[in-house]
């Protein structure tokens, strides 16, 4: 599992997927479908669980996670440690708006307290050429935003897409501090076979990378961020 400082310096338990991770036990996840719905940790654990894209988590509960092969994971994480989220932001997410409505979320469950936020691994734009449908669709949604994060125009209306950094952009934008929004370099999941899941490299036989984040505050391994 990775870790980041900013969530270590909140003394949270969290984990970057890479390929032979588990799950840690009792986490929680919805089954994903490329939305932008918010669901409560305790949904996930009717059977089935509820389709989201966002699973917020509270401290006392087991940890929230969701899993990726490609897509953006973002963990996002209150100052005080009493309220965490898991999102799954593939392109369709974004466009969506599921980041913005996990922050909204989290906002809501821990009133006055900051935001943190870290952008996972995900595929980068040296693997990720996208269409004009969906650039279109970002555009539509993001606007200025989208173009810090095309790295190139290749074939007319094709281009290189870096959806960690929309997904930066985006978080920025909703309010959170820059010094607060971290990335886990490096970022492309189709370039390294040997710790990353690919679904544009190696399509349905894929697997999948858990990543997660348990609320509620441990000793914090070194002060700041």
């Amino acid at each position: 599992m990775i870790r980041h400082p900013l969530l270590d310096a909140l003394g949270l338990d969290h984990g970057f997927g890479e390929c032979g991770d588990l799950e840690p036990p009792r986490v929680q996840r919805p089954r994903q479908v490329h939305g932008d719905r918010v669901v409560p940790a305790a949904a996930c654990l009717e059977d089935p669980p509820p389709e989201a894209d966002c699973v917020l988590g509270v401290a006392g509960e087991g940890p929230v996670a969701v899993v990726t092969a490609d897509c953006v994971p973002v963990l996002l994480a209150s100052e005080d440690g009493r309220a965490v989220a898991a999102v799954h932001a593939g392109w369709r997410g974004l466009a969506k708006g599921v980041l913005e409505a996990g922050v909204v979320a989290l906002r809501r469950q821990a009133p006055g307290s900051s935001l943190r936020a870290v952008v996972g691994p995900h595929i980068g734009p040296c693997c990720y050429e996208v269409d004009a449908p969906v650039l279109d669709a970002l555009a539509a949604r993001h606007g200025p935003l989208l173009t810090a994060a095309i790295a190139g125009a290749r074939r007319g209306l094709h281009a290189d897409l870096d959806l960690g950094v929309l997904a930066r952009e985006v978080l920025l934008a909703a309010g959170i501090a820059p010094d607060r929004v971290g990335r886990v370099t490096p970022p492309c999941t189709s370039c390294d076979p040997e710790r990353f899941h690919s679904y544009r490299r190696d399509g349905p036989r894929s697997g999948r990378l858990v990543h997660y984040i348990r609320a509620g505050l441990r000793t914090p391994r070194h002060p700041g961020g």
